[in-house]
């Protein structure tokens, strides 16, 4: 149930989650690892299989220099000898398929990573969306009206998918990088340090391109991400409010307004696919000019007897090892940034503050509960150092009907919320038939309550099963009971499969004031000791309005009941009004002795029936 005097912190506290680059990346990291638990061998298998990856794919080059060194010797013998060159197991054939073995570990070992890490990846995934399944029930609403409900879908989604496929293609592709560079050079230098450091000039000047690039792809990304983020709003709000839209005229501004964020997320887009995409040619550049430069030198040193044939090309298979690890390395460095980031919102999310737990040793309600709600010394504000309530007194006697009436942003829908327990109290106490609402469970506090709120809330179901939302075992007999009490059942049954009917996408399907009278139906079948109407008759004409009102008469005798009104002609009859402004009750009694006290009541009255 949201509280009208919080949609002003909404905009406060709004989480940004477009910015892909992440505060405390090793923080983070340190999280996913405690994170993954049991499933963390899976990812020391994947890294230990990727190191015997790396090792045999740089074994498999090194070993071909031998390799390509003993054939050209043979097929030169042979030809010397006037003979044709045969291989066998004994003349080169073993080496052959040594090197071919090795080639064959190497796939292997990759094998086993890809498969080990892809488990290790949704298994992780899996357990974090379990533990924000799991919080989501335990975030107070406050939560609730402070974060956009996509915010939230967002971060349980997308943010976790996004941490799984790096994972998966991103985090050993680093070290894989990483250790086939180290290795690759290593090997070369060991062949000619000439060579060797003819090679390592060009491979930092791709680091340095790299590095002069990565930060401004971050910043376009994120620019991008923004553009994409107003783009889904303004197509959101446009189709979500197309009738608004239509009945004043706005349609063409509409299209030009969705039609301008458009044209920016182009643009954005555009930036960032040129300087993602330009990079990587711009390395292969300097790549290809570091292979012309290598190969003319080892040309000379080949011809001058320096290199041998097999070294010549094992060290070229060398440098095709070393510089694809530097275009992949830029690529993969971003998305593992992005994907730490996205990391950090989940764990955001996991992090924010939860609701006061129920007692260990609840305590119990008298039997049947007779409905006395009393506020003592109550103070309470939605944010800290700004009080709403500073020391709300009330007392609802079993049976009363309570108004409570005032202008918008009163505090009236606030006074419900702490009942509820939907917010915790900063001081006083809020007493149920004596008991403190903090000493019981939630759940028996709530059960307490039969409620119809101002938006008429329905899920896509039948339409008794809507009205047995809130006693699922109930009859057919005991549904239409309750339809029939809240004038629904003769509409219901005009519907082509009566009660059967199935309501589609928010209940478009029926009008708001018959979604309204079936919400009150949910609530009168649940046979609540205390009812709390919040405007329930604002979307109803005002003959059902009458009929509503009799009804609720009717379920409402001898129980406590507390409506929410802003046309006091709905109230005036009430036993108790209690009159609201700036959260606090300024006035309280019947409407007879509130007329005659000439106060806010009064003027209020008499600004409605003047």
């Amino acid at each position: 149930m949201a509280a009208t005097e919080t949609e002003e912190k909404k905009s406060d506290a709004l989480i940004d989650d477009e910015n892909e680059v992440p505060t405390d990346g090793l923080a983070t990291a340190r999280r996913l690892w405690d994170s993954a638990g049991r499933e963390r061998w899976r990812l020391v298998v994947a890294v230990v299989s990727a190191v015997f990856y790396v090792a045999a794919s740089l074994a498999a080059p090194a070993y071909s220099a031998g390799l390509v060194d003993l054939l050209w010797s043979n097929i030169q013998a042979a030809e010397a000898a006037g003979e044709t060159y045969v291989v066998t197991l004994d003349n080169g054939g073993m080496q052959i398929l040594t090197f071919l073995g090795i080639w064959t570990l190497a796939w292997a070992f990759y094998a086993i990573q890809s498969l080990v890490m892809a488990s290790f990846a949704e298994r992780l995934n899996l357990g974090l969306r379990a533990r924000i399944a799991e919080k989501v029930g335990r975030l107070p609403l406050s939560y609730y009206d402070a974060h956009q409900p996509g915010d939230t879908i967002s971060r349980a989604t997308n943010d976790l998918d996004k941490v799984s496929e790096v994972l998966q293609r991103g985090l050993l592709q680093i070290i894989i990088s990483a250790l086939m560079f180290v290795g690759a050079v290593g090997v070369m230098l060991s062949y000619s340090p000439v060579l060797g450091g003819v090679f390592l000039v060009f491979a930092a000047a791709s680091l340095g391109l790299t590095k002069l690039v990565a930060g401004k792809t971050i910043r376009v990304a994120a620019r991008r991400q923004e553009a994409l983020g107003v783009v889904t709003r303004k197509v959101e709000e446009a189709y979500s409010g197309r009738t608004v839209i239509k009945a004043f005229g706005r349609d063409g501004a509409s299209v030009v307004d969705v039609r301008a964020a458009a044209d920016e997320l182009a643009k954005t887009s555009a930036d960032a696919d040129f300087i993602t995409n330009a990079i990587s040619p711009a390395i292969r550049l300097l790549v290809r000019l570091a292979q012309v430069s290598c190969g003319l030198i080892a040309g000379a040193m080949l011809l001058a007897g320096q290199l041998t044939v097999g070294v010549f090309q094992s060290f070229f298979q060398f440098v095709t090892t070393a510089t694809e690890p530097l275009t992949q390395l830029s690529m993969t460095v971003n998305m593992l940034q992005g994907a730490l980031a996205a990391a950090e919102r989940v764990y955001a999310l996991l992090d924010a503050e939860e609701v006061v737990p129920d007692p260990e040793g609840p305590a119990a309600l008298p039997d049947p509960v007779r409905g006395r709600v009393v506020f003592e010394h109550v103070a309470f504000g939605y944010a800290p150092g700004k009080r709403l309530m500073s020391d709300v007194n009330l007392v609802a006697e079993p049976g009363q009907k309570v108004a409570v009436v005032g202008a918008t942003g009163a505090g009236k829908t606030t006074l419900i919320n702490l009942l509820m327990r939907f917010y915790e109290v900063d001081g006083g106490r809020i007493a149920l038939d004596g008991v403190d609402t903090r000493d019981l469970t939630r759940a028996d506090l709530r059960r307490q309550f039969g409620m119809v709120l101002q938006d008429a809330w329905l899920f896509e179901g039948t339409i008794a099963e809507n009205i047995a939302y809130g006693k699922p075992g109930a009859t057919r007999e005991e549904v239409e009971a309750a339809a029939r009490a809240a004038h629904v059942d003769f509409f219901v049954r005009t519907l082509p499969r009566g009660y059967d009917t199935v309501l589609g996408n928010d209940a478009e399907n029926v009008s708001q004031g018959q979604r309204q009278l079936l919400t009150i139906a949910r609530a009168m079948l649940c046979d609540p000791a205390i009812l709390i109407l919040d405007e329930a008759t604002s979307s109803v004409d005002t003959r059902t309005e009458q009929a509503i009102v009799r009804a609720m008469e009717a379920i409402m005798e001898n129980r406590t009941s507390f409506v929410i009104a802003h046309r006091l002609s709905t109230v005036v009859d009430a036993d108790l009004i209690l009159v609201m402004d700036h959260g606090d009750i300024i006035e309280q009694g019947t409407h007879a002795e509130l007329l005659a006290a000439g106060g806010a009541y009064a003027e209020l009255y008499r600004s409605q029936f003047a």
